[in-house]
């Protein structure tokens, strides 16, 4: 059964450029401790600048001009994971490769400024230009436009990764990255999600790293193409013996999820919302389903609260843009709870939320949803704009 909820999005929209401080939770608080290692999270991949073109009422059609009537910008590619990721409250380091263009400039602010990101282990190379992304959304979907040269051919992971609780990896069939390894050493929880295999062969051999991994988060497809499953809850099961956990998200259905270890399984169904821009949803479900294991919730609660941050998501343009903080999700918490015939079951899924926000849901209309600079609709604006 899909869960049913009103959406937080009217009434309640997005404020771009404001800098007052919001409630913040820190979902690690209660087991933080003096020897912690310095970051929750590390990851590297390729940043892109997204420019996201919305309010178009259809696709575009050739030989004609369309007009839209909004537009952001803002970092993409891994940025989209990283941005979930320290929006949620954890402790996040990138390391990549950056164009020392303008563009680039724009997304190095942008990620260390504008989101508290660590880039310590990134760089600047000179001469390269940022890859871009236009994106344009229509009817729940979007079509996009990427251009960029080869990135350098430097590996933009530092040569040993900074030591830190969890590490988020994207496999890619036939290529090993050494850095998942060398952290996995370290203690470092790896959780891996994986693209589309475009060789067709769907070998999970191929996937040197999942070895090392603690988590496996591919989608229904993905997972039934790799263990030759009828169904993705039997493609999860089937997982588990290569992964000790494995999560399977199944569109409009929800989740799927089952632990080796302790042999337990869950399933959530999925809120139901209006998509306007599917962008970064997948990116935003497992930061979500990270917060939850570092903080040690049940397996439930993990595949809910990371079910709701990609509703919470989808209802918003962007990639990074859309990723949503503690005050949306207190904000959506304290809505749901005041609409009038709330299936009381589907409701209490998400009562877990109560322990979590006690200081924040009594200024959850009044917090700034957005209190970091947010998307722009040029480059061109300084800090004032």
């Amino acid at each position: 059964m899909t869960a049913s909820y009103a959406s937080v999005g009217e009434g309640h929209r997005r404020h771009t450029g404001q800098n007052r401080p919001a409630a913040r939770v820190d979902p690690l608080a209660a087991r933080r401790a003096p020897d912690d290692p310095p970051w929750d999270v590390y990851l590297t991949g390729d940043v892109f600048l997204d420019i996201v073109f919305t309010g178009l009422d259809s696709a575009p059609v050739r030989g004609t001009e369309s007009w839209a009537r909004g537009m952001g910008s803002s970092p993409g590619g891994v940025a989209n994971m990283a941005t979930a990721l320290a929006r949620l409250g954890l402790r996040t380091s990138l390391a990549a490769a950056f164009g020392d263009d303008h563009y680039g400039e724009y997304c190095w602010d942008a990620l260390e400024h504008g989101e508290g990101i660590d880039l310590s282990t990134s760089r600047t190379v000179p001469g390269w230009h940022s890859s871009v992304t236009v994106s344009m959304a229509y009817e729940g979907e979007r079509t996009m436009v990427s251009h960029g040269h080869e990135p350098p051919s430097e590996e933009p992971a530092p040569e040993f990764p900074p030591h830190a609780r969890a590490a988020v990896a994207s496999l890619t069939p036939g290529r090993s990255a050494p850095w998942i390894a060398q952290a996995a050493s370290r203690g470092t929880r790896v959780f891996a999600d994986v693209g589309w295999d475009d060789t067709g062969a769907w070998d999970l051999a191929g996937l040197t790293d999942l070895e090392h991994c603690e988590a496996f988060l591919p989608n229904a497809e993905e997972a039934m193409r790799y263990t030759g499953a009828a169904c993705p809850r039997a493609a999860a099961h089937a997982l588990t013996a290569h992964v000790p956990l494995a999560v399977v998200t199944l569109g409009a259905e929800g989740a799927y999820a089952v632990d080796r270890r302790t042999g337990e399984s869950a399933e959530v169904p999925a809120i139901a919302v209006e998509a306007l821009d599917p962008t970064g949803a997948g990116d935003v479900f497992v930061a979500g389903f990270v917060t939850g294991t570092l903080a040690d919730w049940p397996l439930a609660d993990r595949l809910a609260f990371a079910g709701l941050t990609a509703a919470l998501s989808v209802q918003e343009f962007g990639g990074s843009l859309s990723a949503p903080g503690w005050s949306e999700i207190a904000a959506w918490w304290r809505k749901v709870q005041s609409v009038q015939g709330q299936d009381p079951e589907a409701l209490q899924r998400y009562a877990f939320l109560e322990r979590l926000l006690p200081t924040l849901l009594p200024e959850a209309e009044d917090a700034a949803p957005w209190p970091l600079r947010r998307a722009v609709p040029t480059i061109g604006f300084g800090r004032s704009a």
